[in-house]
């Protein structure tokens, strides 16, 4: 493969990026952590967003969150150095491909859905916290966190096939 132009040619012209498209192992070894990061992340988001749903209401939600985020933003230190590795590998065709342009998009939605949670709703969540339904916002936002997060899955798959 010959690095694009431009800023993204850079990259994909650097050592790093090179063995990750020449290493026989390295790329998909690279992928997997990945993929484990990201099952880890929506695994953990999913189980909030299900007892926010209603699900378990005998579980204070705000111990499931004090239990599920350290996982959620630890998958991250999986998720960010192994996507950035795949992105430099390959850079220009992630950024002709619409299925990574879609995945971007959704994980800029999903994240921004989540600020928007954490620093309104959830912060009266004692509210809310066991027996009670929570906010008809905040099942909104759940739901919308599971699509977007389900969304983010599919868009990833396809990348390789678009």
């Amino acid at each position: 493969m010959t690095p694009g132009q431009g800023a993204l040619g850079a990259i994909e012209a650097t050592g790093f990026a090179r063995a990750m498209r020449e290493a026989l192992w390295l790329y998909p070894s690279v992928e997997i952590v990945h993929i484990f990061g990201l099952a880890i992340l929506v695994g953990s988001i999913a189980m909030f967003d299900l007892r926010v749903l209603g699900l378990a209401r005998t579980l204070p939600v705000r111990a499931v969150a004090r239990f599920l985020l350290p996982w959620t933003v630890g998958s991250l230190v999986l998720i960010v150095p192994s996507g950035l590795a795949m992105f430099a590998s390959h850079a220009s065709d992630f950024v002709a491909n619409p299925a990574f342009v879609v995945k971007m998009g959704l994980l800029l939605a999903a994240g921004t859905n989540a600020a928007i949670f954490h620093a309104g709703v959830f912060q009266r969540a004692a509210d809310w916290d066991v027996g009670v339904a929570a906010p008809a916002v905040a099942r909104l936002q759940a739901v919308a966190s599971l699509v977007l997060w389900i969304g983010v899955i599919a868009c990833g798959r396809l990348i390789a096939y678009l």
